[in-house]
């Protein structure tokens, strides 16, 4: 147990000194198993071990990769984006942005990526109609944390893995959740609308895009393909379904020809995860082989939480130290799962519960996502600061309803 929480506290002392998120959790995981009494041959063993467990996840991660590649360097993104956005009109161009970034996240694009996308439109909307920096941006990342839990991303499979759950039944359970954190985002982006100090002059680059008609059908064979499970009990695993649905709409756009260039770019953007969720493994792999998450959870249950309560604070904790909603759910969903699963909570439940809290904290300022976010609306630090408690509050109400929706049907 003194081990694990070496490993656990030195990896949260290297990532927050800006060591890259992999190489941290490596680190901390063989000083803690050192420490923990472990030989030099017993650590490597055990992270090897832990390594291993995430296979299947990256596995189904570089299938996801052919989706967004396919999405992004196509146009197919920015062409869904505008289609949501003009027919939602002026009147409701705020709500328009809040769904636009959900349904982009939702179809498999990495959150920090259908923000970037996203965000030459928003900027445009705002010039014409008078909003906020603020509001625009809020609306963007509201509206991705909630299509970020009902989405075939990285930190829905790592969930999904963890507990040995069904991609598609985790993400058909985070629908309720998603629902109520956009309308709460677009409640709370509205009141930063008229912020006259946040005005912005942007340049309109045209750039050509596919019909959304064509554009709509890489991720709408992908979702049906996966959707194909709960409703009928057709298992098409999504290694097969994602990149099916990906080639599917490459022919319905005619872009044959630069699918490699799209296989590229997915392949580049989904490098960085995979690197971390080996990290990620490591780690787990330690921690996971003493009794530092069971004595966690009795501890937390003798003051009265319940594992309903643990499960998403688990998530939020782990998402708040890695400033990452991918990192943070595959390490609190390798630690804790089979301790949540022994106490009583379902798979899907923990997995629903542990994915939904990592939504609360994985904005913080050590992570790539606020200072990307920050940059797609040209918005220097000290103001995206101010953003922070209203996002915190975005992912508490995701995980807050989660939980409560499962604590209703236990």
């Amino acid at each position: 147990m003194f081990g694990a929480i070496v490993a656990f506290l030195s990896a949260i002392i290297l990532i927050l000194r800006n060591v890259p998120v992999a190489y941290g959790m490596m680190c901390g995981a063989f000083i803690g198993a050192l420490l923990g009494g472990a030989s030099v041959d017993e650590a490597v063993r055990l992270m090897m071990d832990g390594a291993k467990e995430m296979i299947p996840s990256i596995l189904r991660i570089l299938a996801a990769g052919v989706l967004a590649g396919v999405l992004m360097q196509s146009g197919a993104a920015l062409a869904i984006a505008e289609k949501l956005v003009r027919a939602c009109g002026e009147k409701y161009a705020l709500f328009a942005l809040c769904c636009t970034a959900m349904v982009l996240t939702a179809c498999g694009i990495f959150v920090d990526v259908a923000i970037m996308t996203i965000a030459p439109v928003a900027l445009v909307i705002a010039q014409r109609l008078f909003i906020s920096r603020f509001a625009i941006l809020l609306a963007l990342i509201g509206g991705g944390k909630a299509g970020n839990i009902i989405s075939p991303n990285p930190n829905t499979i790592a969930a999904a893995e963890a507990f040995h759950v069904p991609l598609s039944s985790l993400m058909m359970a985070g629908i309720v959740p998603a629902c109520i954190g956009l309308f709460v985002t677009y409640n709370i982006a509205k009141r930063w609308s008229v912020d006259n100090t946040q005005k912005v002059e942007v340049e309109i680059v045209q750039k050509e895009t596919p019909s959304w008609t064509k554009a709509i059908v890489a991720p709408a064979v992908a979702m049906t393909l996966l959707l194909l499970r709960p409703l009928f009990r057709i298992h098409i695993d999504p290694l097969i379904a994602l990149p099916a649905g990906a080639l599917v709409g490459v022919v319905a756009m005619k872009k044959t020809n630069e699918l490699n260039d799209f296989l590229r770019v997915g392949m580049e953007k989904m490098s960085g995860v995979i690197f971390m969720l080996i990290g990620t493994g490591a780690l787990a792999g330690v921690i996971a082989n003493s009794s530092l998450h069971s004595s966690f959870m009795q501890t937390l249950q003798s003051f009265g939480f319940s594992p309903y309560t643990i499960a998403p604070l688990a998530g939020a904790l782990l998402s708040g130290i890695t400033a990452s909603t991918t990192a943070g759910t595959a390490v609190a969903s390798h630690i804790f799962g089979g301790a949540l699963i022994e106490a009583g909570v379902s798979p899907l439940a923990g997995a629903a519960m542990v994915h939904a809290g990592a939504t609360m904290l994985d904005h913080l300022p050590h992570g790539s996502f606020f200072h990307v976010t920050a940059a797609s609306v040209h918005m220097s630090t000290k103001e995206r600061l101010k953003l922070l408690p209203y996002e915190t509050t975005i992912g508490l109400t995701i995980a807050v309803t989660c939980t409560i929706i499962f604590i209703m049907f236990s």
